[in-house]
């Protein structure tokens, strides 16, 4: 993308978040937005100190609605709830409503086709804009946008919370009458203290679901949530010898 295009994509995502958390400065708003594939070859700041904090003050402000929602749900059922409210596909989920990645400065180096709709990419600016937020105008304006950020993944943190769904997943297929689900590593991204997994769950020789996470335990769980989000209906699978397409809906 053009630098004019980038400019006028923050521009709008800035007018967003002032239209959700009021009028001010967000003195790191460009900061958060600027991967460190472009810092390091521009020397400006990345946004990975503010992607740490972001992480800390999206799961207090996800933990505090859903205590106030879920009054009596259990400490386990709770902290699943937020497992699926904070994770990189639920947090990408509202930067692609909101097109965030054309909003993101990427370096020459990065394959920006790819890059900038990349899901742990997105999630990271998410948890930075958080953060961004909360130290320009606090705590209250965080929550604000907290709000907005988990409000398209309410639902199925209400529905599955209650569960692994991995679990869930495996349940389904079983009851069906076909084998429990396997989960099989595609690939492995980023450096060796800090990877990135992407896991693919499989029913036979059919992949139902993609998912990536900092652990394999994290991408399989989140591979086992977006099976379970496209499958809200069960549907059969073809016969064993005829694999051909993986069973996942094609972005429109």
């Amino acid at each position: 993308m053009r630098e004019a295009e980038i400019a006028q994509a923050r521009e709008r995502i800035k007018a967003h978040l002032v239209a959700i958390v009021g009028e001010g400065d967000i003195p790191r708003f460009e900061e958060a937005l600027t991967h460190p594939s472009f810092a390091n070859e521009s020397g400006t700041p990345d946004n990975q100190r503010l992607e740490f904090l972001g992480d800390a003050v999206l799961g207090l402000c996800v933990s505090e609605m859903l205590v106030e929602m879920h009054p009596n749900a259990d400490e386990g059922a709770l902290t699943r709830m937020r497992s699926a409210l904070v994770n990189a596909e639920a947090l990408a989920r509202w930067a692609r409503v909101t097109n965030l990645g054309e909003a993101l400065l990427l370096g020459r180096g990065a394959r920006e086709g790819f890059e900038r709709e990349q899901t742990n990419v997105l999630a990271d600016a998410v948890e930075a804009l958080v953060a961004s937020v909360y130290v320009a105008r606090g705590l209250g304006a965080a929550r604000k946008l907290v709000e907005q950020v988990a409000r398209e993944s309410m639902n199925d943190s209400t529905e599955l919370g209650t569960r692994d769904p991995k679990s869930l997943l495996q349940e389904q297929v079983q009851a069906e009458g076909f084998a429990a689900p396997t989960y099989r590593v595609r690939a492995v991204r980023g450096k060796k203290h800090d990877p990135t997994f992407e896991v693919e769950v499989l029913v036979g020789v059919h992949v139902i679901g993609l998912g990536e996470g900092r652990s394999k335990r994290v991408a399989e769980r989140a591979a086992a949530l977006a099976a379970l989000s496209v499958r809200s209906e069960p549907r059969p699978f073809p016969e064993e010898a005829a694999p051909a397409e993986p069973l996942i809906p094609k972005a429109e």
